[in-house]
């Protein structure tokens, strides 16, 4: 451990930089709290989705390095706003039209449309510790409901009305001039309607921390700020909470950016201090436009989950969080193998490369062996020109070319074959397209057939591959980038593959032999 934490003191990977921030805020606190604390905000409107799953892994990876660092404690709190008023009805739930009524009402005084929960916001909390659990994040969950109400937040609400003026000049500078005529930073809940109400405040009274207002009706009413009577507006909430709780991280998007200095000013002027933030950049879809909940353009979990492992989600959330991310299906290949090349890699690393290693941000200091003794992108390869139907197929072909292999001594390859099987059938096979050879490009192929059927040596991949570069060579393909490409046009219908003396070994060489056949008699492109 001693040797870890040297070279962590000196690690450039993204979270050993925020964790170092960390060591030192806590080291320049006068007054500790004696463990830091990180923080991530859930809005329980909807399912959790692929930002949920980036945010909650994110913020575990920089408290794992921050670990390393130092013997100080931490806690990682998730957050859910589910006092937030449910603005409209979503459309994926039963029986729409009983949810109308309760249109702006805290998330948790709505009805359950499932039936399985006393709430709607507490349906979507169980949905997101289900969610969270799966994934084995460590974290305490904290309910806003349970916060505004226990008494949690009591001080900081009252000490919100003794510095209202203070916290609405903050506000009112980021608004717009129809906005500010109505603008407060408390939204009371009516007491018999029990709604969430965006009015202006008649009164703000620090003698007895209490708001008075009219509600829609032109009744005036008079509340304790205090016993989840009201809730702050979310800009304000924010930085309120950084001071309740002594939050000291917590990470957000872009389109958060702008609003940082809001919620710092907020959180100072509540007698906190204002915690380190990490700003990522925001998920794309393949045509580069931001992902976006309720076009349902992009990759959620979900989709990623049915081609690949967790662990190839949390490699590639890992890669440059401060760059924008292109979140598409075609992307899942490339993730899963880099995941097992760095797997493989982080046996024989020193520790200052292991912490620079993204495995080890994903799993800790118990960084698995990878059992993938074939490529994901191979398998499919494979699964394509065997039109493979289940996993079954693939290992009477890996049996083959690593005979140790099994099921169940390669678990990474097993559910790898089954993820290759589905990513073939629902995405390689619908766009194949195979084109005919042009006449250079037939004779190479002929050549390589010819020398295939020659073969006496072993099926040894790199031995094989050193074969195919030569007759590329033979034949004059300047670059050589190009006859591979015709190898996969020709051959596998793609536009790129796998390192084909690899594949060659995997296949088989008779029945790659009778794949140039296929190809030259125009079989495939027909």
């Amino acid at each position: 451990m001693s040797d870890l934490r040297d070279a962590a003191m000196n690690s450039k990977a993204w979270p050993f930089e925020e964790a170092h921030r960390l060591l030192k805020r806590y080291e320049s606190d006068k007054d500790p709290k004696g463990y830091v604390l990180f923080e991530t905000g859930y809005g329980p409107s909807g399912l959790p989705h692929i930002g949920t799953f980036g945010e909650v892994l994110r913020t575990t990876m920089i408290r794992r390095a921050f670990e390393v660092l130092s013997d100080v404690p931490t806690r990682l709190i998730c957050f859910s706003d589910d006092v937030d008023g449910m603005r409209k009805v979503p459309e994926n739930v039963p029986d729409r039209a009983a949810l109308a009524e309760h249109l702006q009402k805290p998330l948790t005084s709505v009805p359950d449309p499932f039936g399985t929960h006393d709430s709607f916001g507490d349906h979507n909390n169980a949905m997101l510790r289900r969610f969270l659990d799966t994934f084995g994040f460590e974290y305490e969950f904290y309910s806003a409901t349970e916060f505004y109400k226990s008494g949690q937040f009591d001080a900081v609400l009252r000490r919100a009305v003794e510095r209202y003026d203070d916290l609405m000049a903050v506000m009112l500078k980021s608004l717009r001039e129809e906005r500010k005529q109505t603008y407060s930073i408390f939204l009371p809940i009516h007491p018999e309607t029990g709604r969430v109400l965006y009015v202006p405040m008649k009164a703000v009274n620090p003698a007895d921390h209490t708001i008075t207002f009219d509600d829609e009706d032109g009744r005036e009413w008079t509340l304790p700020v205090t016993g989840g009577n009201v809730k702050l507006q979310w800009k304000p909430d924010f930085g309120a909470r950084w001071a309740a709780l002594g939050v000291d991280f917590e990470m957000y998007g872009k389109d958060h950016s702008t609003n940082t200095p809001i919620y710092d000013r907020i959180c100072e002027i509540l007698g906190g201090r204002k915690p380190e933030h990490f700003t990522y950049e925001l998920f794309l879809d393949e045509a580069g436009q931001k992902i976006s909940k309720s076009k349902g353009n992009g990759l959620s979990i979900d989709e990623w989950l049915t081609y690949a492992s967790t662990e190839s989600l949390s490699y590639y959330m890992f890669l440059k969080p401060k760059t924008a991310k292109r979140l598409h299906f075609d992307i899942i290949p490339k993730a899963v193998d880099e995941y097992h090349q760095q797997l493989r890699a982080y046996a024989d690393q020193d520790a200052a490369q292991r912490l620079a290693n993204p495995v080890f941000h994903i799993h800790g200091h118990n960084v698995p062996a990878s059992t993938m003794v074939v490529p994901f992108s191979m398998l499919l390869n494979l699964a394509s020109v065997a039109g493979a139907e289940d996993k079954e197929t693939l290992w009477g072909f890996i049996r083959r070319y690593a005979p140790e292999a099994t099921p169940e001594g390669n678990p990474d390859l097993d559910a790898a074959a089954g993820f290759a099987v589905r990513y073939y059938n629902d995405f390689v096979k619908p766009s194949k397209t195979f084109r005919a050879p042009t006449d250079t490009e037939r004779a190479a192929l002929a050549d390589l057939r010819d020398r295939l059927a020659a073969w006496d040596g072993p099926t040894d991949p790199e031995e094989l591959q050193s074969m195919v570069f030569a007759v590329g060579k033979a034949h004059g393909f300047e670059p050589l980038r190009s006859w591979f490409s015709a190898l996969y046009e020709v051959l596998l219908g793609a536009s790129q593959g796998p390192r084909f003396g690899g594949f060659i070994a995997l296949y088989g060489v008779e029945n790659t032999r009778d794949l140039i056949d296929a190809g030259l008699s125009g079989d495939l492109a027909g």
